[in-house]
């Protein structure tokens, strides 16, 4: 299977304030907090948008209990 690599390299602004502002040594412990608080961070993101389409396609628990049962 290919992977697409994205050709993209510049970087924005906040990916350069982000370099600079941990460009310094960290503990593990230090690391594993901050990993840990950017995934609370985007779990809450797709948590909002998952709700969202639920609400703007009027799925049930129904309809999600059908698609787990269907045939593949």
């Amino acid at each position: 299977m290919a992977v697409a690599l994205n050709q993209h390299t510049e970087l924005n602004p906040v990916q350069i304030s982000l370099l600079r502002l941990f460009n310094r040594p960290m503990s593990e412990q230090e690391t594993l907090e901050l990993k840990r608080l950017l995934v609370k961070h985007y779990s809450k993101l797709l948590q909002e948008e998952v709700t969202k389409v639920i609400s703007e396609k009027g799925y049930t628990q129904r309809d999600f209990d059908d698609m787990l049962n269907a045939d593949s």
